[in-house]
């Protein structure tokens, strides 16, 4: 794997006036510049770089974080566009350049899109690209129902909102799972809800099934005693409502409630939910 565009361990195998050289195996010695030297450091000592090609097409080593690496999704701002392309805000002193052929569609300046950062095989510089899909074709074998993952919304549509799972591949998170604040460009943790037989990957914002029951019963079994053994929700009750409350789809809500019931703990009236005494 290459250490262009990536975070690497390195050594410092050399101090100077003006920066220190840490060494790669494969790059050799790259310079870290004296303004992103950390104090104390000395020849023998190892410090996380990250490292990218300067404007030189010099290989420069830099502790400063980038948003996003080699190999990731990020949602970029564009500072500026020149002949050459579109320039992204990534967090580093050098902009990260969209060629005017990786645009899906020209870029204007102070918009954000949704990118793809690689290595251009011909120059070996750090670029970015808007046509995504391409590289959101993953295995989803790899994927259990279940499973938490991270993502990074993408655009709305009619069902709901797309989502980029794990850096690998497309999800949908249906409209009637959101009971949130979702824009395009969020980074949030979500939960694998099926696998389909076409490749495709429903998504949920919840926990599902008993896992969550469980957690959720226990919540509200505590929320009734802070309300003297009265709740005034029940599963007739507003989606947005029970989201406020206790963060769970009305779906799991209403399980929640049925093993609650079904235990003898709680009566479901018409005004609300109430405590059994024992």
């Amino acid at each position: 794997m290459s250490a262009i565009g990536k975070y690497n361990k390195l050594e410092i195998v050399k101090e100077l006036d003006f920066g220190v050289y840490v060494f790669e195996e494969k790059l050799g010695e790259i310079l870290l510049p004296k303004r992103y030297v950390p104090e104390n450091v000395e020849a023998g000592d190892f410090i996380d770089v990250f490292i990218y090609l300067d404007s030189k097409d010099c290989l420069i080593a830099t502790t400063e974080k980038p948003f996003v690496t080699v190999g990731e999704f990020a949602y970029l701002k564009v500072l500026s566009v020149s002949d050459f392309g579109a320039f992204l805000d990534w967090g580093l002193s050098k902009d990260l350049l969209v060629p005017f052929r990786e645009q899906k569609q020209k870029m204007a300046e102070g918009d954000h899109y949704i990118v793809y950062v690689y290595i251009d095989e011909h120059t070996q510089r750090i670029v970015a690209t808007s046509k995504i899909d391409k590289y959101l074709k993953g295995d989803i074998s790899k994927f259990t129902e279940g499973e938490e993952v991270d993502l990074l919304v993408a655009n709305r549509t009619e069902l709901g909102y797309n989502a980029i799972i794990n850096n690998s591949n497309w999800g949908l998170i249906y409209k009637d799972e959101i009971f949130t604040d979702l824009r395009k460009g969020y980074k949030v943790k979500g939960y694998i809800k099926k696998l389909r037989p076409d490749g495709k990957i429903d998504l949920t914002l919840n926990k599902s099934g008993y896992e969550k029951v469980k957690d959720i019963t226990e919540v509200i079994l505590d929320e009734i005693k802070n309300r003297d053994g009265f709740l005034e929700i029940t599963d007739k009750s507003d989606p947005e409502l029970i989201y406020r409350t206790f963060e769970v789809s009305k779906k799991t809500f209403k399980k929640a409630i049925g093993s609650l019931y079904k235990d003898r703990l709680i009566i479901i009236e018409p005004a609300g939910i109430r405590l059994l005494e024992k």
